[in-house]
């Protein structure tokens, strides 16, 4: 089966790094993707998409992109299910980003400065950011903090 997703768009709110009871870096990020045709009064609409990345794909997310900034993303949408505070069950659909790209220069997006290895960490650990359900990432749920 097919299971992939490629989005260019701009982050909605700056990413939130958090770490997995085992250390697995995990980052969460929205993105918005303007769509290509405008709508009867010629506004130009924009999908939203909740994206998540895990270990060293992480860690570049959040040291080298903020709100605002572009990015591309590859990956592939997973759903995952869960309780609320309310008892209710609950389905979330999010981008399992498996490689992305910064867009920009480091300065484009208004940059803190401190992005000296920026050219060196766009690919930002693809040698097994794209092995989650492999080798224990997103798919166990003990190291799943959203869950």
């Amino acid at each position: 089966m097919i299971n992939r997703v490629v989005l260019v768009g701009r982050l909605t709110r700056d990413p939130e790094l958090r770490y997995t009871p085992n250390g697995v870096a995990v980052v969460n990020f929205g993105i918005a993707v303007n769509r290509p045709f405008t709508n009867q009064q010629g506004e130009r609409e924009a999908d939203f998409f909740n994206c998540v990345a895990w270990r060293k794909q992480a860690e570049n997310v959040a040291n080298y992109l903020k709100k605002g900034s572009q990015a591309g993303i590859d990956g592939r949408l997973q759903s995952r299910r869960y309780e609320n505070q309310e008892g209710r069950r609950v389905t979330v659909v999010e981008v399992q980003a498996e490689s992305v790209q910064f867009l920009e220069p480091r300065n484009a997006s208004g940059g803190s400065g401190n992005r000296s290895d920026y050219a060196g960490t766009q690919q930002g650990g693809s040698s097994g950011s794209g092995q989650q359900g492999q080798s224990g990432g997103s798919s166990n749920l003990n190291d799943d903090p959203f869950a």
